[in-house]
């Protein structure tokens, strides 16, 4: 069905915003899902294309818990094979958008596209990032945030004392302004993130890295997970005893000492998660 929107954007060509649901965020070793597609021609008439797609590889449990689909929810879908060309029809002559697309969602789409032997050629298209012009406008800085959260000018940006005073400003008041505030995750389930606790603001602030850099997560159960590399998304303590030499060929690497030590942690049985 085709309807029309009023809208303040002015198109050259159709702009195609789609969003991809995948099986995980590596381009060359996980698939699509799920694509959703809402096509703006230039008169603002919409058309969707939404589809569940078989990804041909079981879908980890730790993506599923993210974006709510299962291997049961696309075991009779199609695989973007089948559907790679009624897809590229519907998005022929059309440049493409989306939020924070540039450097998965459109690499991914262009990835599936080959791998199905489908021309899908983007040299002529314009990508169109709302992120990026997001945070282009409403900078993530300190001097954005004071200016936002308690109306005053950052003087003397970057010198220590002056921005850590802010920094103290800024989260007092990101505390008053959020307390008891209900957003919505990405399942569309109601929760409140912020609470006067710095142990709840701890867990926001770490999300889910067991060390600093990153290099080992946590999973939904609170296992530390390899975040990189040929053992990524296995629990670390089964990588250590099916493959000792893994250990030794990350502490003589070129890896943060913390992580060496978190590492030595988990493998002598000493690692516990920081409450």
């Amino acid at each position: 069905m085709r309807k029309r929107k009023r809208m303040h954007l002015k198109l050259r060509n159709p702009l195609a915003f789609f969003d991809l649901e995948t099986t995980g965020v590596n381009i060359v070793a996980d698939r699509i899902v799920e694509i959703a597609v809402v096509k703006v021609a230039i008169n603002g008439e919409i058309e969707k294309f939404h589809k569940k797609v078989h990804p041909t590889i079981p879908i980890p449990i730790e993506s599923s818990l993210i974006h709510g689909i299962y291997d049961e929810d696309v075991k009779d879908a199609p695989t973007f094979k089948q559907i790679a060309n009624s897809l590229a029809q519907f998005l022929k002559g059309a440049d493409l958008a989306g939020f924070n697309i540039v450097k998965f969602d459109i690499p991914m789409l262009v990835e599936e596209f080959l791998r199905a032997g489908v021309n899908f050629d983007v040299r002529e298209r314009k990508f169109v990032d709302a992120q990026k012009i997001f945070h282009l406008m409403e900078p993530r800085t300190l001097s954005a945030a004071l200016k936002f959260y308690c109306q005053k000018e950052l003087t003397n940006a970057h010198n220590a004392l002056a921005d850590t005073e802010a920094t103290f400003e800024v989260l007092d008041a990101q505390v008053a302004k959020y307390e008891g505030a209900v957003i919505k995750d990405k399942n569309g389930k109601e929760y409140t993130p912020v609470v006067n606790d710095v142990k709840v603001l701890h867990e926001i602030s770490m999300s889910n890295s067991v060390d600093f850099a990153g290099t080992m997560v946590y999973d939904e159960n609170g296992v530390p997970l390899f975040n990189f590399g040929k053992h990524k998304k296995r629990p670390v303590v089964d990588v250590l005893k099916t493959e000792p030499t893994y250990y030794d060929w990350m502490m003589r690497g070129d890896f943060a000492l913390d992580t060496k030590q978190k590492l030595t942690e988990i493998k002598l049985g000493q690692w516990t998660k920081v409450k």
